[in-house]
């Protein structure tokens, strides 16, 4: 690493994390690693939440499922979103599984040689973006799948509100159960439960939960869970201004008496957007405003006193909760850290040191040999 920013991603605290939710729900965990594990690093987690118990690894499409088998990733493989039906030879050849979620696609599998496919069932209860509404229509591509040779490993909905609307959820749940009973089929995975709903909701149907920004300590039901993540730069350049002086693009800031300007090398191009104006960062130990407009690749902040270069500056960690930030910007953690652009280095903490430092831009080596 030779630019002074990185995100820290602390691999003993998703171990953890894995461990205790899995022995909260009761039931197989499916660890979803979207875009990259969030920005985390897909093997690298994949690796840590397997060796943690979890049981299998969910991604979003083709491009995601085969990063992972190219990184040497073996165990069972989830797409939960669409796949184009002239693909599935690579998917049975991966032995990846896919999502069934319409009609369309199902005619589009079943009308070449798909057999071994292995395939989940997605029921549409309620968030109205993938998945079969009609109990009928689910009957008829199960049996139309089952006909032509695929393999009917799982079934499962996605609950909409779960982390703010309880009876929403109980009457999704109550959709997706018709639909399993109606299936009466000896499915090896029914899952519905997302982050929240691992950490609170009780079913007798489904055996397995779907985890993710739940795994990097991030709850809205809980506090018990260890945030895992931190973003990091440095003060590269401090200097004294007088009053009336302007900071940054626009002249959108004008110092109002003698002030310490820092200038640190993080900005837009790294995922720390132009909304973060205003806000405060956490500099050795004291608060300082973002001010002036935030660049493409530098911030200015000001500093309530002296601070020298290369002072340690915290966009959100242990000090500053990433949940905290995310209601600042108005918006979710997933959106902050998955805007983390891969010009910042990972740095990722196992057995409480630093075991490897990534970045898809340079070669990826080990900090400890």
């Amino acid at each position: 690493m030779y630019r002074q920013t990185w995100m820290e991603i602390d691999l003993d605290a998703i171990a953890d994390n894995i461990k205790a939710i899995k022995n909260h729900c009761r039931k197989k965990i499916i660890a979803v690693l979207k875009a990259d594990a969030y920005g985390c690093g897909d093997i690298q987690v994949a690796r840590t939440v397997m060796e943690a118990g979890a049981d299998m690894i969910a991604v979003s499409s083709l491009d995601e499922a085969m990063m992972l088998r190219n990184q040497g990733y073996k165990k069972e493989l989830l797409i939960l979103g669409a796949t184009d039906p002239a693909d599935i030879d690579i998917m049975i050849q991966n032995n990846i599984s896919a999502t069934a979620y319409s009609t369309k696609w199902v005619k589009g599998v079943t009308s070449r040689n798909c057999n071994g496919l292995r395939v989940h069932l997605k029921v549409e209860t309620g968030m109205n973006r993938i998945g079969f509404r009609d109990i009928e229509e689910l009957k008829k591509a199960k049996g139309l799948l089952m006909l032509r040779g695929c393999s009917l490993d799982g079934i499962f909905t996605h609950f909409a509100k779960a982390d703010t609307d309880r009876d929403m959820t109980q009457k999704q749940f109550e959709r997706f159960e018709a639909a399993v009973k109606a299936m009466d089929y000896p499915f090896r995975w029914i899952h519905c439960d997302n982050s929240d709903a691992s950490l609170w909701f009780r079913d007798p149907l489904s055996n397995a939960c779907r985890v993710g920004i739940s795994m990097y300590g991030y709850s809205s039901v809980t506090d018990r869970l260890k945030p895992a993540l931190g973003l990091y730069t440095k003060i590269f350049m401090v200097k004294q201004l007088g009053p009336g002086e302007p900071v940054g693009y626009g002249s959108t800031y004008v110092t109002s008496g003698d002030e310490l300007i820092a200038t640190a090398p993080i900005g837009y191009a790294d995922g720390f957007i132009r909304a973060n104006q205003g806000r405060k960062v956490l500099v050795d130990n004291v608060m300082a405003e973002v001010v002036g407009r935030v660049c493409m690749d530098q911030v200015m902040l000001k500093l309530p006193e002296s601070r020298p270069e290369g002072s340690l500056v915290e966009i959100f960690g242990k000090h500053i909760p990433l949940q905290q930030m995310a209601e600042e910007l108005n918006t979710i953690p997933y959106e902050i850290i998955c805007l983390i652009s891969g010009r910042v280095t990972r740095i990722y903490i196992k057995n409480g040191e630093r075991a490897e430092e990534a970045n898809e831009r340079l070669t990826k080596s080990s900090v400890n040999g």
